[in-house]
């Protein structure tokens, strides 16, 4: 397992990547992109949605 900013870091960008481009999530994936940020309270988001 990564250390915790390294993982939180990918799953920050992985969410980012989802809101820019607005690919779809299926529940899954949902429950497990809550599940793996719940321990990640400082991530901040920035993202430009794509046009």
């Amino acid at each position: 397992m990564p250390a915790p900013a390294v993982h939180c870091r990918y799953i920050g960008e992985w969410v980012a990547t989802k809101y820019r481009w607005g690919p779809t999530v299926d529940q899954a994936e949902r429950e497990a992109l809550l599940t793996y940020t719940a321990n990640c309270p400082n991530e901040t988001l920035a993202f430009v949605r794509a046009s």
